[in-house]
């Protein structure tokens, strides 16, 4: 059975990181709905404008079986100041769904100590201040996972990051069938 995978876009967020983690996931059959705070187009970093499948107060958190944030650093900081995403992820990780993210948005999961303590985790490098003070540990690795947390360090690793998302969630088979669809080089 497909899974469901919510992604929401929040202003400044980076377009290469949700729009790869959408497309990919969605060759791979995977349900994907982007969610943004209004039915309003939605300016990402680079000054592309999106308009997202529907809004955060119509989700229904127990349709998902994931939520991938993609970063940015002002779509990182309104993701990390929103109380209905902050909800959200909360019955997330209380549910032991998983929960992915991206570049900077992994600050939003140490805010809110989903990952906390000495749990392992990546981002992009110079994103630690956004989260200062609390828990994790940072690895440094393209793709770090732990549990239900899966983590990646920026535009750069979306494609290998969406494809390891694609194959925890559909399979090796599927993921290797929409990997050789995108004509990567040998390395990714």
């Amino acid at each position: 059975m497909a899974k469901k995978v919510l992604i929401p876009l929040c202003p400044g967020f980076e377009e290469m990181e949700a729009i790869i983690l959408i497309d990919v996931l969605r060759r791979g059959n995977v349900e994907v709905v982007s969610a943004s705070k209004t039915k309003e187009p939605v300016v990402a970093s680079r000054n592309t404008i999106h308009i997202s499948d529907t809004t955060f107060s119509e989700i229904n958190v127990d349709e998902f079986d994931a939520i991938v944030l993609p970063g940015g650093m002002n779509g990182t900081k309104n993701l990390m100041a929103d109380t209905e995403i902050q909800k959200i992820l909360s019955i997330f990780h209380s549910s032991k769904k998983h929960i992915g993210a991206i570049c900077a948005a992994p600050a939003v999961l140490r805010k809110w100590d989903i990952i906390s303590g000495n749990d392992p985790y990546t981002a992009f490098p110079s994103t630690d201040d956004l989260a200062k003070g609390k828990g994790g540990r940072y690895t440094g690795n393209r793709i770090e996972s732990f549990h239900h947390i899966h983590t990646s360090v920026g535009p750069g690793s979306a494609f290998a990051f969406a494809l390891y998302l694609l194959e925890l969630f559909e399979g090796k088979e599927v993921m290797e069938r929409v990997k050789q669809g995108l004509q990567l080089p040998q390395s990714e």
